[in-house]
């Protein structure tokens, strides 16, 4: 009879990271990049990295647009945009990397260009609060589009924490860039559309859509 050789001595698996440690890390790189790109505009260029914000309708400010969510007019500007940045990214990467790279993407493309098209004239719109108000559409569109038991919890947990930020889109302050909370909020309930509206399935026919007679 013949013996078996063993088996190769198998390589450790690697733990993947859990949801919540990937969607903390996701939270910690981006307000650690914001920090990051304050300190060096403060220490090394003296503020004048502000000059990449939005100037709307000016050409040469378009590509601004994905430059100015990460710029602040120093350390106050930042640190009052810090906490919610922090925990709606957190909660908006709890939905996935991929989903929040790409809501990412598309509220500051989205955001920015209605900013650049829109806004005010001979102004200039910096500050992460275009992502905080469109991480907070985006968690609240999410429990539109899905209303699923946990993503209408979520929505109700944001309106709960953050609602009050809404009086932010209105014109209250004439420093304050209420068009970039508009229309971050406006980009956030887009991206929530685009990444989470249900589709309906092949082969599924409605029972309200036109039907052919033979």
């Amino acid at each position: 009879m013949s013996r078996r050789s063993p088996l190769p001595p198998q390589p450790p698996r690697r733990r993947s990271r859990s949801p919540v440690g990937r969607a903390a890390l996701l939270a910690l790189l981006l307000v650690g990049g914001e920090w990051a790109q304050e300190f060096t505009d403060q220490l090394v260029f003296g503020g004048a990295l502000d000059r990449y914000g939005i100037v709307p309708r000016d050409p040469g400010s378009l590509s601004h647009i994905l430059t100015a969510p990460f710029l602040h007019v120093g350390f106050p500007h930042l640190i009052a945009n810090t906490a919610p940045l922090a925990v709606l990214a957190f909660m908006s990467a709890l939905r996935g990397a991929a989903r929040f790279v790409l809501a990412t993407l598309v509220i500051v493309v989205v955001g920015g260009g209605l900013v650049w098209l829109l806004g005010r004239g001979g102004s200039d719109h910096l500050g992460a609060s275009e992502l905080v108000f469109g991480y907070f559409a985006y968690l609240v569109g999410v429990g539109w589009w899905e209303r699923t038991p946990a993503a209408v919890a979520v929505a109700l947990v944001t309106l709960l924490l953050y609602g009050g930020i809404l009086w932010g889109v209105l014109p209250t302050h004439p420093i304050i860039s209420w068009e970039a909370h508009l229309f971050g909020f406006v980009a956030g309930l887009i991206a929530a559309a685009l990444l989470h509206r249900r589709r309906p399935r092949a082969g599924r026919v409605s029972p309200y859509s036109p039907r052919s007679r033979f």
